[in-house]
């Protein structure tokens, strides 16, 4: 997989299936749609690409604060090239970029991507003031030689809602990890260099690993959950905590993760959580000797949890 960070940089050997769209999280909707489209460009012998953009589309329009993202543009990317997608182009989306007319957008799609085929929800519009929607494409399409296909959403399997990253990001809030990781299709996952805390955790004989994550990233409810802790290229069982430690009267949120039978100085390294459970929401002790004990009882049902996942 090929990663440009602009449109006007990609300059395709070959005619493409394109698709369009923001993919943040990458999750089952759009595993599906990519799935098949790569299926669909292999066997034209053609380039199978995806077009999204960073930031978010409803960051710039909405003038959005905050932690709003499932993904990197970097780990989204990988995503969609472990799909099979030949190229990602992750185009910057400014004022300068959302005033450009639909039919300009298509050309520059057709020179930069040698568009052949356009791969789209029913909903979906491109260029200023969304001109460009599924009938103008199509118009297009008669009109430079290229298809339009629409294609569906997939729903969750126990209700008509159709998986989004809208739906994951509110479910991740409300602490449903398990919801976001059957929409996504693996479980959530923050990534970031361990860094130095307070070291409380080692004083109670916890030490923990507070993770420096990404300013932009959903950060799930605040909570205690069992996951796996990635460093090194080593996998290990992980309980974290995510919040203000109320305990201890904070005010920042924090994550921190508590590694199973783990004892290494791994400051400096990037390490990388799953949320598999939700153990429990925060809450504040009576004292230390209180926390101790929830925390004894948080790490075996973690770990008893965890033992089931293996």
């Amino acid at each position: 997989m090929q990663h440009y960070y602009e449109l006007s940089d990609a300059y395709l050997d070959r005619p493409s299936v394109v698709t369009i769209g923001v993919f943040d999280g990458v999750h089952r909707g759009h595993q599906y749609l990519i799935r098949r489209l790569v299926a669909e460009a292999r066997a034209q012998d053609k380039l199978a690409v995806a077009l999204t953009f960073f930031p978010h589309p409803d960051v710039v329009l909405r003038n959005l604060k905050g932690r709003y993202y499932l993904t990197t543009p970097e780990e989204r990317a990988r995503l969609l090239g472990e799909l099979g997608i030949d190229y990602v182009v992750t185009q910057t989306f400014d004022d300068a970029f959302r005033h450009i007319r639909a039919a300009h957008y298509v050309e520059m799609l057709q020179r930069h991507l040698r568009l052949s085929a356009l791969w789209v929800g029913a909903d979906f519009a491109l260029g200023y003031q969304r001109e460009g929607n599924v009938a103008f494409l199509r118009q297009q399409g008669k009109q430079r030689d290229f298809e339009v296909d629409v294609i569906d959403l997939i729903v969750g399997d126990h209700d008509d809602v159709a998986i989004s990253s809208t739906g994951i990001r509110n479910a991740l809030l409300e602490g449903d990890i398990e919801r976001a990781k059957h929409w996504l299709g693996r479980p959530y996952c923050l990534e970031g260099e361990v860094v130095h805390g307070e070291k409380r955790g080692r004083q109670i004989g916890f030490p923990t690993a507070n993770i420096d994550v990404w300013a932009e990233s959903v950060i799930p409810a605040n909570g205690v959950y069992a996951g796996w802790a990635h460093v090194d290229g080593a996998r290990h069982m992980a309980v974290t905590n995510i919040g203000v430690r109320p305990t201890f009267n904070g005010s920042d949120v924090t994550v921190e993760a508590h590694l199973l039978d783990f004892n290494r100085d791994i400051y400096g390294r990037k390490l990388m959580l799953t949320f598999e459970k939700r153990l429990r929401a925060e809450k504040k002790f009576n004292g230390i000797q209180e926390l101790i004990a929830q925390i004894h009882a948080d790490v075996e049902h973690g770990r008893a949890y965890l033992s089931t996942q293996e």
